[in-house]
C-alpha cells in the first residue's frame, strides 16, 4: 500500500507520542516555516518528507537505529 504524501494530525500524535492537539501545534508550525518557502499549506496535514526531515534530520522513516539507508 503506497503511503499518502501528507500525514494526517493523528498520525503525527502517535509518531511523536503526543497529544492531538499538541500535533495541531507542531503542524502549524512546521506549515508556518513551509509557507515562507512559497509552498502552500493543507491545515492539518503536513508534508511526510519534510516532517521526518525535520524532525529526525537524515533519519528516514522507518529506521529504528536513526541509520541512513540508501
Amino acid at each position: 500500500m503506497k503511503q499518502s504524501l501528507f500525514m494526517r494530525v493523528e498520525e503525527v500524535a502517535e509518531v511523536m507520542e503526543v497529544s492531538v492537539p499538541y500535533a495541531y501545534k507542531l503542524i502549524r508550525k512546521l506549515n508556518k516555516e513551509l509557507e515562507k518557502t512559497g509552498c502552500i499549506t493543507i491545515s492539518g496535514r503536513i508534508d511526510r518528507k519534510f516532517f521526518y526531515e525535520h524532525f529526525y534530520g537524515t533519519r528516514k522513516e522507518g529506521d529504528a537505529d536513526g541509520s541512513v539507508q540508501e
